[in-house]
């Protein structure tokens, strides 16, 4: 979702630029509720539909394919830093840094799965 963060901030003040450049003052903060809502609204579309469309901008569609690929990443990335949290001979900082990668992973994966399961019994 960091990606989406920047690309949302980059839209509300696009948005928020053009709108005082235009003297239609709208405040930011209306401009942040409408583009929030937006991003939620596509996000649960891609969830439900695997695909969503921006008009003017552009259609996006879950790859399936390309998501079994990530997830096998994904478990490999998990494997290897739990592997490296067994040796209790590294440094902290290697811990800290392991633990929170590892973390990342298994967040990822619990989030796409759903995806893929649903997404492979829609190409059945």
């Amino acid at each position: 979702m960091k990606n989406n963060v920047r690309t949302k901030d980059y839209f509300i003040k696009k948005i928020a630029i053009n709108k005082v450049i235009s003297d239609k003052m709208i405040s930011e903060k209306v401009i942040n509720k409408v583009i929030t809502h937006q991003f939620d609204s596509a996000n649960d579309a891609i969830m439900r539909c695997n695909s969503v469309e921006f008009s003017g901008f552009g259609k996006f569609l879950f790859n399936v394919e390309k998501a079994k690929k990530k997830m096998r990443q994904i478990e490999n990335t998990i494997q290897k830093y739990s592997m490296i949290l067994e040796d209790e001979t590294i440094s902290p900082t290697i811990r800290r840094n392991a633990e929170m990668k590892l973390a990342s992973a298994i967040d990822t994966r619990i989030k796409l799965k759903p995806k893929i399961d649903h997404g492979s019994e829609s190409n059945i």
